[in-house]
């Protein structure tokens, strides 16, 4: 014999969503202030064909010429294979060039191409422009605080 119990009536959606809990997590906040800023990334970046990773490599690159693709995986926190696909990729696309290390004869140091460096002064111009229309809310010291406690937690 089943005894069934009476059934709850469901509760009402609410009429207003209680987010504190979130909202009290620096992860959370800080992926959803990167969420508003990669949506326009890839807005603005569509017209140089960058994905964030590409992007951030050019700019590696552009102020470290001469970079191997093991530093810019140390330096991204990418898994070194990974890089190599994607220096070659912007290598077939004409933006970078591989010329000997110097001083380590195994490795290979990577240098912007003319083309190169005309889309990296565009894209930096871009992303600097849009970083200061995404953090329009905060005054430049407070953007400048919220860099810095970013990186202390990610630098650590």
């Amino acid at each position: 014999m089943t005894v069934s119990s009476p059934r709850t009536p469901p509760l009402p959606a609410p009429t207003t969503i209680d987010s504190s809990m979130l909202e009290g997590l620096v992860g959370y906040n800080a992926r959803r202030a990167y969420l508003v800023i990669l949506d326009i990334f890839f807005k603005r970046m569509a017209v140089h064909d960058l994905r964030t990773v590409d992007f951030s490599i050019l700019s590696l690159i552009t102020h470290n010429p001469g970079i191997t693709s093991r530093q810019l995986a140390t330096a991204l926190s990418l898994l070194p294979p990974n890089v190599v696909g994607m220096v070659s990729a912007l290598e077939k696309r004409g933006l970078i060039e591989r010329h000997p290390h110097p001083v380590d004869g195994r490795a290979v140091g990577l240098h912007l191409t003319p083309a190169g460096e005309a889309l990296v002064t565009g894209a930096e111009s871009t992303v600097e422009q849009l970083e200061i229309e995404a953090t329009s809310s905060l005054t430049t010291t407070e953007r400048k605080t919220l860099i810095r406690l970013l990186q202390k937690i990610y630098r650590t």
